[in-house]
């Protein structure tokens, strides 16, 4: 696939990005570039491939799964101007 002049010409009036001739025709030769590069990037066979999460072979180190802090819900609550039910009631700002 490539574009034409004045496909690049329409689709800069469509972004609403003004460009001169010559710009229009270096965009055209950027664009043309990457469009080739996925040609071929396509054309490789890839049949039989499994997808990678990444480059190398690598795992991460996790942490171990628990609990640092305690509940702390009473104590916030208890300062709080209002609550019920477990929940934070706030004064209506909008009508």
């Amino acid at each position: 696939m490539s574009l034409t002049l004045e496909q690049v010409q329409r689709i800069a009036h469509l972004a609403r990005i003004e460009v001169s001739e010559s710009e229009a025709l270096a965009t055209q030769g950027h664009l043309n570039g990457i469009f080739q590069l996925i040609e071929q990037m396509q054309a490789v066979d890839t049949r039989g491939i499994e997808p990678m999460a990444h480059a190398q072979e690598l795992s991460q180190r996790l942490r171990d799964d628990a609990v640092t802090e305690g509940d702390r819900r009473a104590a916030y609550q208890a300062v709080a101007p209002e609550t019920e039910a477990g929940l934070y009631l706030v004064p209506k700002v909008i009508e």
